[in-house]
């Protein structure tokens, strides 16, 4: 999760140049820096933290740009400049913090330990970008907060209408079922416009509609507002979708008094002027300072889960002051994520009521595990995973008596090869990385509105494409992907998919693992409204293919479980 932006896009910054900053008391008392393992699980390498508990604080998978981000109070998208590296190399930091620190001052911690032990220097500049302008219309519907209540905003999902059941069909075949379209509530208290413009292309669903663009506040409201704002997500072309459709700016509009618009304008940012790739060595007693991470809760309590009542949106997991509760969870799932499997094909021997009962965990972890810190864009916490998982396992092992191996089994995945290469060479000395939404070539988004998916990749070897597949198509790849391609050197390249979600509704075989392809592994996926899946496209528009193989893979065996949990 990233840490965004909370200032107006309307100041200025000064261009002087930032190593050390100014206050040499604004350090951590020490920091363990290591290069983060590969990830070969369930959860792509990205940035989770940062993670606070009073003396100890945590960010891991964070690249430089996300370490910057963190640093500065900017989102990463505002971290410009420096080498080709600066998203690729990935850190995991645990520092140790003196009592009593706040937020603002284990930012200042931060940005001494990259001065110190990165040698960073940064300019805060400005630049123009392109944007969303946040502008009220001929009159505003905000009501103004009366201070009395905590700063933050919610997230919430709740539901639409069910859809009517279908016609009979009479012998024909049945129409795609509808998607029920999920409401999306966000309430915020006491939040000015600055703070709310900052955040919005952060909440869950929201950055369908942005592009990846940032929203400047330019509404000139003073103060602070309590409001609540529904909208659905967007509904891909061609998708039959159910319950009233509520798009974001719409939303905005009517229950807000609020309008955004596509704009050009200054943002401020954080240019990284020189940054080693390599940290200076850690002190050689560091391990001493940070003792190995608990295994067991404190106290736990697992229970089958209550029946589901009708209508009602389905609760998420919360960690909050060290105490973690998980609702209607399946023991299948809540396996994946203990032992963090990719998907469920690998888990082998699970009986049929591992994935049919649920069941309600409320757990204490011990002193001295940070689990998440508050993001200053939403009242939600991030999870430390990796802190959770060894209690979790153990948990899990203690209340179902669980017993497990790991062997290696043949399992699909997927090769990228090369066809008929349709790529750019780049310039060895641009960023590494891909974004989704505008083409920095084209400044537009792709005309079809089935291909819901613009990726754009720059200076990207086809190790690193095929490393980043997983991230990028979620959907699609579950697994890790081998390059075979024989292709050197980094490539730039743009591509258009249909999100697989899309297409299975459209009963498109998208090759993703849960429907049928072809010989090759490629989907098939070509539909009358222009939608294509992700294979497709790779393959006709960048001219590789994804070909599905049989590759030996670790595999985590049950050898017992047992239904009904032990006592609490």
């Amino acid at each position: 999760m990233r840490v965004c932006a909370l200032f107006s896009c309307a100041a200025v910054f000064s261009c002087t140049l930032f190593g050390q900053p100014a206050d040499p008391e604004r350090k951590f008392e020490a920091a363990d820096i290591q290069s983060s393992p590969r990830a070969i699980g369930g959860i792509p390498p990205i940035v989770r933290g940062p993670f606070y508990i009073p003396g100890r604080y945590e960010l891991h998978f964070a690249t430089m740009a996300d370490l910057v981000s963190a640093a500065y109070g900017v989102d990463t998208e505002k971290v410009v400049g420096g080498p080709s590296w600066l998203e690729m190399d990935r850190f995991d930091v645990v520092a140790k913090t003196p009592q009593n620190t706040t937020a603002e001052s284990r930012k200042l911690m931060l940005q001494s330990m990259l001065a110190d032990r990165f040698k960073l220097v940064v300019r805060k500049d400005s630049k123009p970008m392109p944007a969303w302008a946040l502008t009220v219309t001929k009159k505003s519907l905000l009501k103004e907060a009366d201070g009395a209540t905590q700063t933050g905003c919610d997230f919430n999902v709740t539901r639409n209408a069910p859809p009517p059941p279908p016609p009979p069909s009479g012998g024909s075949p049945s129409p795609p079922q509808a998607i029920q379209l999920p409401v999306l509530e966000y309430t915020c208290h006491n939040t000015t416009m600055a703070a709310f413009a900052a955040a919005l292309p952060s909440v869950p669903g929201a950055n369908q509609y942005f592009d990846n663009r940032p929203v400047v506040d330019q509404t000139e409201l003073p103060g602070s507002f309590d409001f609540t704002l529904k909208f659905t997500p967007k509904v891909p072309a061609g998708i039959n979708a159910t319950g009233e459709n509520m798009p974001l700016l719409d939303a905005i509009d009517k229950q807000l008094g609020l309008k955004l618009e596509a704009a050009t304008v200054p943002v401020p940012v954080i240019n990284v002027v020189s940054v080693d790739e390599k940290p200076t060595a850690n002190p050689p007693d560091i391990a001493k300072l940070f003792p190995p991470l608990p295994t067991e809760f404190d106290v736990a309590e697992v229970k089958p889960s209550a029946p589901a009542t009708p209508g009602r949106g389905e609760a998420r997991a919360e960690v909050k002051n060290g105490r973690l509760y998980v609702p209607g969870i399946t023991l299948q799932n809540l396996i994946q994520i203990c032992w963090d499997l990719p998907d469920a094909d690998h888990l082998i021997g699970a009986p049929k009521w591992l994935n049919d009962d649920r069941f309600d965990i409320i757990a204490k972890a011990p002193p001295g595990v940070a689990l998440g810190e508050l993001v200053p864009s939403s009242r939600s916490i991030p999870f430390n995973i990796d802190a959770l998982r060894p209690m979790l396992q153990t948990l899990v092992i203690d209340r179902f008596k669980l017993k497990v191996h790991t062997e290696e089994r043949p399992l699909p995945a997927y090769t990228l090869t090369a066809s008929k290469p349709k790529l750019k060479p780049a310039d060895p000395t641009s960023r590494t990385n891909w974004h989704e939404g505008i083409d920095a070539g084209t400044k537009e988004k792709n005309a079809n509105p089935s291909l819901g998916r613009l990726v754009t990749c720059q200076n990207v070897s086809m190790a690193q494409f095929a490393e980043m597949l997983r991230t990028i198509a979620p959907g699609y790849i579950r697994t890790d992907v081998i390059d075979a391609t024989g292709l050197q050197g980094g490539w730039d390249f743009t591509f258009s998919f249909s999100p697989a979600g899309a297409l299975q509704q459209l009963g498109v075989r998208d090759g993703g693992g849960g429907g049928t392809t072809n010989s090759s592994g490629v989907g098939e996926a070509v539909t009358p409204n222009g939608a294509i899946s992700l294979f497709d496209a790779v393959q006709k528009q960048l001219g590789l293919k994804l070909e599905m193989q049989k590759r030996p893979s670790t595999v985590l065996v049950i050898d017992h479980v047992e239904q009904k949990p032990a006592e609490n």
